[in-house]
């Protein structure tokens, strides 16, 4: 049961969250948005509240907000098709506002409104609530949205991890020591625990890191705690060479040659400091996954590193079974992941749909339909290659 309903769940927030994004910005902008579906294919549960229809499909690899649009028919076949019962030519764009009230048979469909839009009934769409009507920010606003949920996400779920189960620290004891080191040669033991250098109070491992890497070639004086015994060493780091995390650079750095408990503890925070951060983590994690994409365009990353739905839902299932806090964090991570990479300039995805906005304000016209569909075709292409390697990576790794 774990197995299935961790990565629903997981994933389905995730893209719940962006999608709830476009549609809310939709709504704000006046755009008509007659569907709202987590998930692609046929639909397995519906529900129509007003102009709207809520879906839950098939598939659960993602999710789309159908608004009343020049492209609606393009959009519709790749994201899933015409939904049933509701015969052909039930796209929300011009044209398409008529012979809708019966099917082939001569009957009128069991969710068919005479009062209705298209396409639950025979009203057009008035001019004003299509999409590209609106202004050209408004537009931008409604394509970021998604972008921006998510990233609201993982902010709102870090402050919240941080909020609730205090700030995770590595104590600063020494768990082992490395031969022929400045700290073996010192007298450093297993099981020392430092209260300060230098006179600083030192709690945190990273504390203790920070301060070493600073001092190579220069003595630093360590206080200690040893069978309850307080005791003090002088110890000069060895310059070695480091990279710097923020900016990937090469850096001397200094080493005494110690290694810590594998003890994470928690600190419990204010809600400020939970915010700071759960700020810093997203900050953080929006890093990471930047240096990834741009490995892989620089070739310095290998796609092989790369997984897809089967490795989302083995890392769900693992999270679930080490406990909620894992699973969080990975809808955190996940979260940022869906934002950043739903930026790339790649015409299916929303910063493709950005750039092409932009082209078309500046251009002073819209692009042709068949320009826009070619255009829609090669990110498609895109995104199942991408789709094809991430799945070949998870049957990889998931027979080995």
């Amino acid at each position: 049961m774990l197995a299935w309903l961790s990565p629903i769940l997981v994933l389905g927030l995730v893209v719940f969250v962006h999608e709830l994004g476009h549609f809310l910005a939709a709504k704000w902008a006046g755009v008509y948005a007659p569907r709202f579906s987590v998930g692609f294919g046929p639909a397995l549960w519906r529900l129509r509240r007003g102009e709207t229809e809520y879906v839950i499909a098939a598939l659960p690899l993602g999710g789309y907000v159908r608004m009343a649009s020049r492209d609606d028919e393009t959009m519709a076949l790749i994201e899933g098709g015409s939904p049933e019962g509701q015969g052909q030519g039930e796209g929300t764009g011009q044209g398409q506002s008529e012979g809708r009230g019966t099917e082939a048979g001569g009957t009128t469909p069991p969710d068919w409104d005479p009062t209705a839009m298209v396409p639950f009934g025979p009203i057009p769409v008035p001019p004003d609530r299509w999409f590209e009507s609106k202004k050209l920010y408004q537009r931008i606003v409604i394509l970021l949205a998604g972008v921006t949920m998510n990233v609201l996400l993982t902010l709102g779920v870090s402050t919240g991890v941080y909020a609730w189960y205090g700030k995770p620290y590595v104590p600063a004891v020494i768990d082992s020591v490395v031969a022929g080191m400045p700290g073996a040669q010192a007298g450093l033991l297993k099981g020392d625990s430092v209260a300060s250098i230098d006179g600083r109070p030192v709690k945190a491992w990273n504390e203790l890191l920070t301060q070493v890497s600073a001092s190579a070639g220069k003595p630093v004086r360590f206080g200690l705690v040893r069978g309850g015994e307080a005791i003090s060493l002088t110890i000069t780091p060895v310059a070695q060479d480091g990279m710097d995390a923020s900016t990937g650079k090469k850096v001397t750095v200094g080493r005494v040659g110690v290694l810590p408990k594998d003890n994470v503890q928690r600190e419990p925070i204010g809600l400020v400091d939970a915010a700071v951060g759960g700020w810093r983590a997203t900050w953080s994690m929006a890093g990471s996954v930047t240096g990834v994409v741009g490995g892989l365009f620089r070739g310095t990353v290998s796609v092989k590193n790369l997984g897809g739905p089967v490795a989302i839902a083995r890392t769900s299932v693992a999270a679930a079974r080490s406990g909620l806090e894992s699973v969080w964090a990975l809808i955190a991570f996940l979260s940022i992941n869906l934002a950043i990479l739903n930026l790339l300039p790649v015409p299916i995805l929303d910063g493709g749909q950005v750039l092409m906005t932009m082209a078309e304000s500046v251009k002073g016209s819209p692009f042709t339909i068949r320009t826009r569909e070619n255009v829609m075709r090669v990110g498609l292409a895109a995104i199942v290659a991408l789709f094809a390697v991430v799945m070949f990576n998870d049957l990889v790794a998931l027979f080995k």
